[in-house]
């Protein structure tokens, strides 16, 4: 069963029985109030049966005529019965007993007696006059309020029908209205395929669950993509990158042999291939820090990691490798809460992706110094490392963050082309941001992160 289809049948089930609870009150409330209305009916008519039978003799021709004429409209199935001081029936052509002594004695000691017997109602009351004391009592079948009674349950069930039906249509078009976000992404989330995980599904207006659902599955699919693109890359550049430098050495391994040669042409192949063998080593470096960033990445168990004490070990870390002062670290702005500065990461990544940067800007600037600025606010978390390199042409800046882009000034630099893009991939995973702004002499790298 749809979504749509069980919301609507949950709220008609739950209007229904809400319903049915009103209409079971109002029933009760009525059937209370037409027997309490019959036994005052019963009540009057043993009043009236008393002046009838019993003061007949004390009023007026015309008074008596006023009270035949109200006790003369009889009640179906009515039967009255009049008992005196020895409980014997009296004025009723019948002498049969029909009510037992503890009846008629428990009336003459309440006064006034009401009670049902099956589908009959029975009014009993003590009644004082000149010629005795009498008990009086009358009984009937309420076949009109039964009738009523009747006619009312027809009616609620009727009712409660088609205002069920009601609901049910009524509740499946909101529900239906309600859900038609979640409808469209899910037609959205369908086309969705391997091929194009770039595809993000419209998140709505940000404020319900269904905007949050959309947030969490565009996050996913910037995972699961980067995570692709990491892949794809290993094994498409993995044969590209080792072919070259692999074809270059047996080349020249071949043309060495294929005739004697003098030392010095001997010593000159050597050179060019421990340069092939080089550029080779790097590239199966590269491509192993990629492979292992790929692990890493589909698999990162992500626990709070303060960028304060991270800068602080890289500090130590970097100090340790090129020299005192050579590594200089400024803090700006931190915020009083600690936990401010924390967000969840994989801190061996964020190692992996700051070191990168760091070591390019050495390996750019021939071992200048490296800034390394934080800053953070209760917002946002911002890392700055600049470097007093060659710097990068302005329109590299975001070229240089694909895999195996090499800016045109970098050619005389080992290198593959791949730390940048880990490190992209690695600040993304994490939800922030990376660019490039070149300076005058060199480049700074800004790094922000939401908290």
């Amino acid at each position: 069963m749809k979504i749509k289809d069980r919301l609507a049948l949950y709220f008609t089930l739950i209007s229904a029985a809400i319903l049915v609870i009103a209409m079971a009150a109002i029933f009760f409330a009525f059937a209370s109030f037409a027997k309490s209305d019959f036994y005052n009916r019963l009540l009057d008519r043993a009043k009236v049966a008393g002046q009838l039978y019993l003061e007949a003799d004390e009023i007026s021709v015309d008074s008596l005529s006023h009270v035949r004429d109200r006790y003369m409209k009889a009640i179906p199935g009515e039967m009255v019965r009049f008992y005196n001081d020895k409980n014997a029936p009296s004025f009723i052509k019948e002498k049969q007993q029909y009510w037992s002594p503890d009846m008629i004695n428990l009336v003459r000691r309440r006064k006034q007696v009401e009670f049902g017997e099956g589908d009959r109602q029975t009014v009993g009351i003590y009644y004082n006059d000149n010629q005795g004391n009498f008990v009086i009592f009358v009984s009937a079948e309420d076949i009109q309020g039964r009738h009523r009674i009747e006619d009312l349950i027809e009616i609620m069930a009727v009712m409660l029908i088609c205002v069920s039906a009601a609901l049910f249509f009524i509740g499946r078009w909101f529900a239906k209205k309600a859900l038609a976000p979640l409808d469209d992404m899910v037609d959205q989330v369908q086309k969705v395929r391997a091929s194009n995980l770039s595809v993000r599904i419209n998140e709505g207006n940000g404020k319900d669950e269904v905007s949050k659902l959309g947030q969490n599955f565009n996050r996913l699919l910037a995972h699961l993509e980067n995570a692709f693109e990491l892949q794809q890359t290993f094994v498409i550049n993995a044969s590209h990158e080792l072919r070259t430098p692999v074809t270059s050495i047996i080349g020249e391994l071949e043309l060495a042999l294929n005739k004697d040669r003098s030392g010095e042409e001997y010593r000159q192949t050597l050179n060019s291939m421990l340069a092939d063998t080089e550029r080779l080593n790097e590239t199966i470096d590269s491509l192993l820090e990629l492979a292992q960033v790929d692990m890493s990445y589909t698999q990162a168990a992500l626990s709070p990691v303060a960028m304060d004490d991270l800068v602080w070990e890289l500090a130590d870390y970097w100090t340790k490798k090129v020299g005192k002062g050579k590594f200089v670290v400024n803090i700006t702005g931190l915020p009083e809460d600690h936990e401010k500065l924390q967000i969840p990461a994989n801190k061996a990544l964020l190692t992996i992706a700051l070191n990168n940067i760091i070591g390019n800007g050495y390996k750019f600037s021939h071992n200048e110094p490296v800034q390394c600025g934080l800053d953070a606010n209760s917002e946002r978390i911002r890392i700055t490392i600049t470097d007093c390199g060659i710097g990068v042409p302005p329109d590299d800046t975001q070229k240089i963050f694909q895999s195996f882009y090499r800016a045109p000034n970098v050619k005389n630099y080992r290198g593959s082309g791949i730390g940048l893009y880990i490190t992209a991939k690695i600040i993304n995973l994490f939800n922030g941001t990376i660019e490039a702004n070149p300076r005058k002499q060199g480049t700074a790298f800004i790094i922000n992160f939401s908290v």
